[in-house]
């Protein structure tokens, strides 16, 4: 539902999000096609794709996004699924936000990635996205076992009279280069400065806010609570963060990923308590940025020592989120 409401809501802005079985809309063909995983849309990522929109400035067309889903990592070990940086949802409000007109998603299923690599540019850039131009980074491979390389895609693309442009690593000040994993290994740490300077925004996590054991209604702080996917590796900890609501309204919080070990060390949740605020938010789809690590999860002897040290977090997190706003 959560993925569904936001393909309405982007559908509605005029942006196109294209999955296997839609008809290509004839005002997208010939059209200037960004190509990769993009998981993340991070700082690394925006050399492709701000190469493409000014590509298709200067060709006077429609820019679109080539994605794949699920992640080819996930599909080839899927009892190793991938920490997801940017969900379908997530990557098309930022393909959208960056100004593309759409973003085509192609199912990575078998079929997919038995596709030759004669076939991914002949048949999939060319009769069905009518490209007139495509972007991708130095290091792209596609097709049956990685034959497709970027020497690959230059030459047969010629045939098709497409042209081609590809992208070196984007590098950090340090030379490093700016990849998902790197992003991945921050959160996974706790080190959420690191990885939203490499995303060059705040990661945020899209879902809905679902019931719970109503535990921090009986310690003075109500928490709107929200399942993150089980692949999820975020450090479990206290965060402050900022949630943007369907309305458009944001609200300054402070949020604890995991599994409460104080009470019942059960499936881990993203639990936010929202500052000076009083509605009722069950049932909606929220936005949640993090914004700073405070702490890691902790077990308490007494609710006394928690509700203490909850009252440390939440001043804490309105002094960091404070900073932002300065």
């Amino acid at each position: 539902m959560v993925m569904a409401a936001m393909k309405t809501k982007l559908l509605q802005s005029g942006f196109q999000w294209i999955t296997d079985g839609q008809e290509f809309p004839a005002q997208l063909k010939k059209s200037v096609v960004a190509i990769g995983n993009f998981d993340g849309v991070h700082l690394g990522h925006r050399g492709v794709l701000d190469a493409a929109l000014a590509k298709a400035q200067e060709l006077s067309a429609p820019a679109l996004v080539l994605t794949f889903e699920p992640h080819p990592r996930t599909f080839f070990r899927p009892n190793e699924p991938v920490f997801r940086l940017t969900p379908p949802d997530e990557k098309a409000r930022l393909f959208a936000s960056l100004g593309f007109a759409g973003m085509v998603e192609r199912r990575f299923d078998q079929a997919f990635s038995q596709m030759p690599a004669s076939s991914f540019v002949y048949r999939l850039l060319g009769q069905e996205l009518r490209t007139i131009h495509a972007v991708a980074g130095m290091d792209f491979h596609f097709g049956k076992a990685r034959f497709g390389t970027p020497q690959f895609l230059r030459e047969r693309a010629a045939e098709m009279k497409i042209g081609v442009t590809l992208i070196e690593p984007v590098v950090d000040t340090a030379g490093a280069v700016i990849s998902s994993t790197r992003i991945r290994k921050a959160l996974e740490q706790g080190d959420i400065a690191t990885a939203n300077a490499l995303l060059g925004r705040p990661w945020r996590v899209n879902g809905k806010i679902i019931p719970g054991k109503q535990l921090g209604r009986t310690l003075g702080y109500p928490t709107a609570n929200m399942a993150l996917p089980a692949e999820t590796r975020l450090c479990h900890g206290i965060y402050a963060v900022r949630i943007h609501r369907a309305d458009g309204s944001m609200h300054d919080a402070v949020a604890s990923f995991g599994r409460r070990p104080t009470f019942d060390n059960g499936e881990a949740l993203l639990e936010t308590f929202v500052f000076d605020f009083s509605g009722d938010l069950y049932g909606e789809t929220l936005g949640i940025e993090l914004i700073g690590y405070l702490r890691g999860e902790e077990k308490f002897e007494t609710v006394d020592q928690l509700i203490a040290q909850m009252d440390r977090d939440s001043q804490a997190a309105r002094e960091l989120l404070a900073i932002g706003k300065a």
